[in-house]
């Protein structure tokens, strides 16, 4: 039974949809965000006092920390003050293109910090810790639809890179510590409170402002777009059951550790997917075709027999339905367009 969950990025999209739910079933949530500028704080600033809302009639049920995951110090002090029966890591500084213009945020955000909550661990015991992952870290496969026991050793961004050493890290302590760890591999999250650097926010806010948007790869991309709801839905079924320490076909090693793609097993056509927009705010996009960015790939796609396998549930949100939720959500929070 969970009573306390450290969640770090409380106040980023994915932390925040987790925290939600968690706390509407009682539990016990301590978040952690350094509140940077990546994007609008603001953003992030509305998902926590929506979250203190959520709690407010246990607001014990809910504190907020406001912290880089690379102060050491202030790490080990917020793991020796309490106890967590689950870890749920899912800060990280994202972004593919913004990795290759600041590569040294993420060695800090991704790397440093990553390794501070890893040993917060280690000290703290707690009985599952989960991790995000990136679809990204399959970089330019080809073997499609992307299974977790490919070989992902060719990244072809700092970001992906980052990602991967996280996974391997993460094994490392859970075979040498005993540490119950559990890797997933988001695939292109979306919906309600998202992330404003991402393709689906830009171009609605593009759209309902009457400007172009840019179609990278002229448009010949697909992605496994995978709705926020169903990610939560993934997750929450996941938090009570940490992997056995089993051999890993991958490392030849003993640790209780497990990795799962989570997507829609549907990769969408960027066509489709624009389309879905359109039909959703009722505008024709201007549309600005573009070559192909580096550090992108043409096509994700997730493989999630795992998942299935393992908790019953595979992500099945369609993208018109997930689009047009987060239209009504954007069109509320930002009625200017």
């Amino acid at each position: 039974m969970m009573n306390r969950v450290l969640v770090t990025g409380v106040a980023g999209f994915i932390g925040f949809h987790l925290s939600k739910r968690m706390l509407a079933a009682g539990i016990e949530v301590v978040g952690v965000d350094n509140m940077n500028d990546y994007y609008d704080p603001s953003l992030k600033r509305l998902r926590i006092r929506e979250l203190q809302k959520s709690s407010i009639k246990n607001p014990q049920n809910f504190k907020f920390v406001e912290m880089n995951l690379a102060d050491r110090a202030g790490m080990e002090a917020l793991f020796a003050a309490q106890s967590f029966d689950v870890v749920l890591h899912m800060a990280a500084q994202a972004g593919v293109r913004h990795s290759i213009d600041n590569p040294h945020v993420y060695s800090e955000a991704n790397l440093v910090g990553f390794l501070n909550v890893l040993e917060g661990c280690r000290q703290n015991a707690p009985k599952h810790f989960i991790c995000a992952s990136s679809s990204s870290v399959y970089g330019m496969h080809t073997n499609i639809p992307f299974q977790t026991d490919q070989r992902t050793d060719f990244p072809v961004s700092l970001y992906a890179a980052t990602k991967k050493s996280n996974e391997v890290m993460a094994h490392a302590y859970a075979h040498l510590y005993d540490l119950p760890t559990t890797c997933l591999r988001f695939f292109t999250v979306y919906g309600p409170f998202g992330r404003p650097d991402m393709a689906y926010f830009k171009f609605t806010k593009a759209i309902l402002s009457g400007q172009s948007i840019d179609v990278y790869n002229n448009g010949e991309v697909k992605r496994d777009f995978t709705f926020i709801d169903d990610v939560v839905e993934g997750v929450m079924r996941l938090l009570e059951k940490p992997p056995a320490r089993v051999r890993s076909d991958l490392s030849h090693a003993q640790a209780p550790y497990r990795i799962y793609n989570v997507g829609n097993n549907d990769p969408i056509p960027l066509s489709r997917f624009i389309a879905a927009i359109e039909t959703a705010t009722g505008v024709e996009a201007i549309k600005n075709f573009m070559p192909m960015q580096p550090g992108d790939v043409p096509v994700t796609f997730a493989n999630v027999d795992d998942l299935v396998e393992d908790i019953d549930f595979s992500p099945d949100t369609s993208i018109e339905e997930g689009i047009a939720k987060f239209v009504g959500w954007y069109r509320q929070v930002y009625p200017s367009g």
